[in-house]
């Protein structure tokens, strides 16, 4: 069973990995576009799960998995508001990865689906369910 942040960091990192490949191979490797373009988002919203269990590890799941919703829908209504900085940054690589460039009520479905399987699988969550 994985516990502890240094392992949650290692699937973090290959979140973020998966995630940068899917996007770059995965229409050259034919996989379909709802694939890649709604994988990656929830590899994404399953990464911010993870980074708010990371940082509030005595946290219920359950709070754990509304902090990271609130914080995805946050970033992806703040996509609705535009300033020529904000733009020049979201036409980088960091600021596409970091904000997105467009908005999407899908998106926010993928995030869900990507959080709810991380807490499915989050040790946090089996020890909690655990009978005693």
């Amino acid at each position: 069973m994985v516990t502890g942040p240094a392992p949650l960091r290692k699937i973090i990192q290959a979140l973020i990995v998966l995630g940068l490949v899917l996007r770059r191979f995965g229409y050259a490797a034919d996989l379909p576009f709802i694939v890649v373009k709604y994988g990656g988002s929830a590899l994404w919203g399953a990464m911010v799960y993870l980074l708010v269990a990371l940082f509030v590890a005595r946290s219920r799941p359950a709070a754990i998995a509304v902090t990271a919703l609130f914080i995805a829908i946050s970033v992806e209504l703040f996509r609705l508001y535009h300033t020529p900085w904000l733009e020049a940054f979201r036409l980088t690589t960091a600021g596409a990865l970091l904000l997105g460039r467009v908005f999407s009520l899908w998106n926010m479905l993928a995030y869900a689906i990507g959080m709810a399987a991380a807490c499915a699988f989050d040790p946090a969550r089996r020890i909690a369910l655990r009978p005693r």
